[in-house]
């Protein structure tokens, strides 16, 4: 005799499904793993939209993931270079900025609790140990 179970929710339901990409998306590990559900959605006859939609990713990268899938298999699913601006930070002084970041903003001076674009900017503006002027406007979050 077959037995139908009841069906499961998860609670608070648009937090936890945007914790869930956010935690997707920290490292290549999971990144990797989160690719390979979406080329194995498609591979059991899913369109390339209703994995987009299902993994909360654009229909544009779901396609790119097949098309790497088909041309390279499962190494084009792997992490690629994510090339970008050089650090201006020595890695000594992208330690002190993180040091920082741990503390309240108030420690260093700035007239908030919380850190944002803005206040960080701030804070590189002011710091007097050796790390590179800041001469961009503050960040708009």
């Amino acid at each position: 005799m077959v037995q139908f179970m009841k069906p499961l929710t998860v609670s608070d339901t648009e937090n936890m499904i945007m914790a869930i990409q956010d935690e997707i998306r920290r490292n290549d590990a999971s990144r990797y793993d989160h690719r390979l559900h979406g080329v194995l959605l498609v591979a059991h006859g899913l369109t390339c939209p209703q994995v987009a939609e299902l993994l909360g990713d654009s229909a544009r990268t779901v396609v790119n993931w097949i098309q790497r899938f088909e041309s390279r298999g499962l190494v084009g699913l792997s992490e690629g270079e994510r090339p970008g601006r050089p650090s201006r930070l020595t890695a000594d002084q992208m330690t002190r900025v993180e040091a920082a970041l741990r503390d309240s903003p108030s420690k260093f001076g700035l007239s908030t609790e919380l850190w944002d674009g803005p206040t960080l900017s701030e804070f590189l503006r002011r710091e007097p140990r050796g790390l590179p002027k800041w001469r961009g406007k503050p960040c708009r979050i």
